[in-house]
């Protein structure tokens, strides 16, 4: 297997592929956009909103967290999670200013 060569690119781009990478699922999109509607610390309830077994839902709360999309904490034996507003204000400054970029070109390219 090749070398990836992520050291080639700058931090903010490795960050948002990893981001995108994290997003790259729509059970993932689908948790975020739960997480966000219900704007607290959710337990147990994640699993009875989508379609899929809680070892499946656990392992995509995994790859969010990893990503820092999602936070969770600990209370008694289950793990809480909400949304890492940070990470998704980060997330969404860089598209803005993408959108920003593209909307200062005067012609298209195609």
């Amino acid at each position: 297997m090749g070398v990836s060569k992520t050291e080639q690119f700058s931090q903010q781009q490795n960050q948002m592929a990893n981001l995108a990478k994290a997003m790259g699922h729509p059970a993932r999109i689908a948790i975020l956009e739960y997480l966000v509607k219900t704007d607290s610390c959710i337990c147990g309830d994640i699993v009875n909103e989508l379609p899929l077994a809680q070892p499946t839902v656990s392992q995509h709360l995994k790859e969010l967290k990893n990503a820092g999309l999602i936070q969770g904490s600990i209370e008694g034996t289950s793990i809480c999670y909400c949304v890492n507003h940070e990470t998704l204000d980060i997330l969404k400054n860089y598209i803005d200013n993408l959108a920003q970029l593209h909307a200062s070109k005067k012609e298209s390219c195609c």
